[in-house]
This record gives C-alpha cells, sequence and structure tokens, in this order.
C-alpha cells in the first residue's frame, strides 16, 4: 500500500488528504500514517504543518488542493527517483 501511496505522489501535481484517502481507499488515520512511515522512511519530507496565512506568497497557491487543513509534504531526491523502479 505504501508503494501505491508513492506512485501517486510521484505522478506529480497536488493532492488533498481527501482525495488520496478516497482513491486508496483507506481513512485519514492510516493516510497520516503512511506518510509518516514514508517520511521516516526517506521519501517525503514535511515542508510545513498548514496554509494558514501563507498560500498568497506560496507558487502553488492557485493550484492547491490542501485547504487550510493537513500536513504539507514533498517528495525528497529518494522519493522522486522511486517513480522509476525503485520499490518503497
Amino acid at each position: 500500500m505504501l508503494q501505491e501511496l508513492l506512485d501517486k505522489l510521484t505522478a506529480g501535481g497536488v493532492q488533498s488528504y481527501a482525495d488520496l484517502c478516497r482513491e486508496l481507499e483507506v481513512s485519514e488515520e492510516l493516510l497520516e500514517q503512511m506518510l509518516i512511515d514514508l517520511e521516516r522512511m526517506g521519501y517525503l519530507k514535511r515542508v510545513g504543518t498548514d496554509c494558514e496565512g501563507h498560500c498568497t506568497s506560496c507558487p502553488l497557491g492557485n493550484v492547491c488542493a490542501v485547504s487550510r487543513q493537513g500536513q504539507i509534504w514533498t517528495l525528497t531526491a529518494k522519493g522522486a527517483q522511486s517513480h522509476r523502479g525503485s520499490k518503497a
């Protein structure tokens, strides 16, 4: 399941927790744990805790689907390389 999540994240774009939960058929709690596991394994990096008050200066502000809830994550170099065939 971690590989499926990583595949979705490496496909690009901004994804909301709600969309990922629906696509993976998991709860928000399980999704959060999976993201933390991928962070611990070096595939993701936590960028911030939320967008509150920062959207106007964010380069993704006009396409972001996170709204004001959830964590903001980005792929690490290891995470980006995983799209080329590595397994999580």
